[in-house]
């Protein structure tokens, strides 16, 4: 990430459990495990509204073995309002009023969206701050301060946000629980076609 995709950023900041500075990592003191994502991204988030929330519109979260095309995502985001409370990923199924998006394929915050959390995000009696599955917690705690989920899709219905590997997308090879939850229905070739000529078209 850091030598990749991230290099085509405006600003990147390095979340991890302790301060590195010759990486750089910004350490918010979190256990370093599957149980603390929840809160390793909450004080992640709220790091980012104290320290960047003037340096960007938009504001991305991306798990270590995420790729992401960054200028799709920009040319994706530019025929949205940064100022509306919303956020956009891969849309998940759930028992929850507008469902939740994918932690593992990204998910991306406007800036009103940020503020919105900034502001109350962190309030325990809100959001849950620890423990259970990082993106639904996250899910939970935007719907109740009124941030919807927007729609990622282009226009055949295919996803821009991808939970799973490029492969799994381009040839519907997906596990069970994927047909159960995808929101977007699962398709047979369900990856967008940028995606797709990305990582497939031969040069």
């Amino acid at each position: 990430m850091k030598n990749t995709w991230a290099r085509r950023c405006d600003k990147v900041v390095f979340v991890s459990s302790k301060n590195d500075t010759e990486f750089p990592t910004v350490g918010i003191n979190v256990t370093e495990d599957r149980e603390h994502l929840t809160e390793k991204t909450m004080r992640a988030f709220k790091y980012i509204y104290d320290h960047h929330f003037n340096d960007a519109d938009w504001f991305l979260k991306a798990d270590d073995d995420t790729y992401v095309i960054v200028e799709n995502l920009r040319y994706f985001l530019s025929s949205h309002n940064k100022d509306s409370p919303i956020y956009f990923g891969h849309h998940f199924n759930y028992n929850m009023e507008q469902d939740y998006v994918s932690g593992g394929a990204g998910y991306v915050l406007s800036k009103e969206a940020l503020r919105r959390f900034g502001k109350d995000g962190t309030n325990a009696s809100i959001c849950q701050q620890q423990g259970g599955a990082e993106d639904i917690d996250i899910g939970i705690c935007l719907q109740k301060l009124g941030i919807r989920i927007g729609n990622s899709t282009d226009r055949f219905g295919r996803s821009r946000f991808h939970s799973l590997r490029p492969t799994e997308h381009v040839y519907g090879d997906f596990p069970d629980w994927y047909y159960k939850y995808d929101m977007n229905g699962a398709k047979s070739v369900s990856i967008s076609k940028m995606l797709y000529n990305y990582f497939f078209t031969p040069v």
